[in-house]
């Protein structure tokens, strides 16, 4: 290899990733050598964080410049592959495919939603936010709303958003971590955790920012491959994507044969029955509607999260910032394009009479004896129940949490254990890296924006990155603690994430860039406000308040928002216009090339 690091960036994760394919393929051959899946979950878990937390530790740094933002050498390319990991949550990756299949149609909303988000990010604020030059989103809006108190108002927003988003991902990695290493939930997130923050902990933004591209080409191979599979297995041939509307087809034959939509005659905490195949999209004006504003929900929550559009300040220009947006959905479109098949597919192999893994009208007896049945009942994510004595299993006596579909699928599609290893890796790597992304959000937001700027101007530079460090072990502590206790469920937990980011700081951002007359005051209002009712409103609909217009839990950020709205542009007009020198910088960040605005001076 010739040249500096950047320059040898090919091929370095040319050989990573056939390194982890050399390893995956060694898995299949001890595999048929008679190793046992345990050892087999446990050696690919193991082995991928082991990689992980040896980037980190390469990448590890005492230098500012490269904690916050990775010395801002990351080209388009990659920078796109780690924003894609950094998004490829374990909501995308684990639960997304889930939601699908338990819910059908309405839950494609997400996936409209979080990629829509990116054309938000791409035209309204990231090469305009790299052209500013800030480390943080609540240095953007410190540095243009001026003073303390507004640079504290978007820390506060940050760390709700983040800290809501992180728990899924912990949610995440201790569900992966229970089934490969035959844990009980509540020790895997702690497992999970703890190779989360070796990855982010020693080298910031940098040792992120390599992980992620790395967690990224681990991701994708684990959730493409066993749709090609499970796609050419059922006959429908080698392009799933294009093909999975003749299983769907399938599945609306299948509705009335299997009683789908009978209820459980009894409950279990946590699990649900598929009470609904929904192949079809829900009619009538008021579906529609919760189909839009959740749509509306992920976009703006997508353009307003502070991990994501902290990616954007790593890029060497404003213009590597705008590629960088177009290579991050590229690398998204091929998850996102591939989730409904996936989901379809899976939901195939267990209820078509057709298919020798199917376990509908099965009796109980040979169901209970299947072994994936048995080691994911054993964790406490399915659960089978004989409630009318018939010995036969109706679909409304089969329980199971949604959030274990992609990684179970592998076994009971009755795929080599080897394929669900690799899943189980993807899925660590799909919620680690975006762990890591939100933990380093919180916690360079705190010690850099509430610590140093405004605490203590003077602390040293090591000081400094030690607070971080510590706040990361901290927040990372609470976020396992609240996930263990399975408030939600993991896409839940991601909309309220998307719905308080975009509450407090959607309108504060982008009228930031785009509206000089926005002041300190309206900025201030804006965020305090939204962020305000917003978890208002959250908390009266979980308590039972009637909805307004059908904005339930998952759509409060349209009143948050609104609110914010509001707030900011009439109190930005009842008080004095910002400075002509703050009025000329807006009009300079306007101009998406260039040099920063700011440069150095943070």
């Amino acid at each position: 290899m010739k040249g500096d690091f950047i320059d040898n960036l090919p091929k370095i994760y040319g050989l990573y990733t056939g390194g982890f394919l050399l390893f995956f393929a060694l898995m299949a051959w001890f595999e048929t050598l008679g190793m046992s899946a345990d050892t087999i979950g446990i050696l690919f878990v193991a082995f991928t964080i082991a990689i992980y937390a040896m980037i980190g530790v390469l990448s590890r740094t005492m230098e500012i410049g490269a904690y916050y933002v990775a010395g801002r050498q990351v080209p388009p390319v990659f920078n796109g592959m780690a924003t894609a990991a950094d998004w490829m949550s374990g909501a995308s990756f684990v639960a997304l495919a889930g939601g699908v299949y338990m819910g059908g149609h309405a839950y494609l909303a997400f996936v409209v939603g979080w990629t829509g988000g990116y054309v938000l990010v791409a035209t309204l604020m990231a090469p305009y936010l790299r052209k500013f030059g800030c480390y943080t989103v609540p240095d953007f809006i410190g540095t243009r709303f001026g003073g303390k108190l507004a640079r504290l108002c978007a820390v506060i927003v940050l760390v709700v958003a983040s800290f809501t988003y992180v728990t899924a991902q912990i949610d995440a990695t201790g569900t992966v971590a229970a089934r490969a290493l035959n844990i009980p939930f509540e020790v895997g997130v702690w497992f999970g955790l703890s190779g989360i923050l070796v990855c982010s902990m020693l080298g910031g933004m940098r040792a992120v920012t390599w992980t992620q591209v790395a967690q990224y080409i681990v991701l994708i191979v684990a959730y493409l491959l066993p749709v090609f599979w499970m796609s050419i297995a059922q006959g429908f041939g080698p392009i799933p994507q294009f093909a999975f509307g003749e299983a769907v087809s399938r599945i609306m034959e299948l509705e009335p044969v299997l009683g789908v939509g009978t209820k459980a005659t009894e409950a279990v905490p946590g699990l649900a029955v598929l009470t609904t195949l929904h192949a079809t999209p829900g009619e009538g004006a008021m579906a529609a509607w919760k189909f839009v504003t959740l749509v509306a929900c992920m976009m703006i929550g997508t353009a307003s999260l502070p991990h994501i559009l902290m990616r954007y300040f790593t890029t060497p220009s404003v213009r590597a910032a705008r590629s960088s947006v177009a290579w991050s959905l590229l690398f998204i479109f091929l998850l996102y394009f591939t989730a409904p098949a996936l989901a379809t597919f899976s939901k195939l192999q267990l209820l078509d009479p057709s298919l020798p893994t199917a376990i509908i009208g099965k009796t109980i007896e040979s169901v209970n004896s299947l072994e994936w049945v048995q080691k994911w009942s054993a964790i406490g994510m399915v659960a089978v129940r004989d409630s009318n004595g018939d010995g036969l299993l109706q679909i409304n006596e089969f329980f199971l949490r949604a959030d274990i579909i992609v990684l179970a699928t592998p076994e009971f599609a009755g795929l080599p254990y080897v394929i669900s290893g690799l899943v189980a890796a993807g899925g660590m790597a799909a919620a680690m890296s975006t762990a890591d992304g939100l933990l380093l959000a919180i916690a360079n937001a705190l010690s850099h924006d509430l610590y140093f700027k405004i605490i203590d101007p003077k602390a040293e530079t090591r000081k400094r990155l030690l607070v971080a460090r510590f706040l990361l072990v901290v927040i990372g502590a609470g976020g396992a603690i609240v996930a263990s206790m399975k408030l939600t469920g993991i896409l839940g937990a991601v909309a309220w994430a998307f719905c308080f980011a975009m509450s407090g700081l959607f309108f504060p951002l982008v009228l930031g860039i785009w509206w000089k007359r926005a002041n300190s005051e309206g900025a201030i209002a804006g965020m305090i406000i939204g962020l305000g009712v917003g978890w208002w409103y959250l908390l009266a609909v979980r308590s039972g308040m009637t909805p307004w217009l059908g904005l339930d839990h998952l759509r409060f950020g349209i009143v948050g928002a609104s609110a914010s709205l509001v707030a900011m542009v009439l109190v930005s007009l009842l008080t004095p216009a910002p400075e002509k020198e703050i009025q000329d910088m807006v009009d300079e960040v306007r101009i998406p090339r260039g040099e920063a605005v700011l440069g150095s001076a943070h």
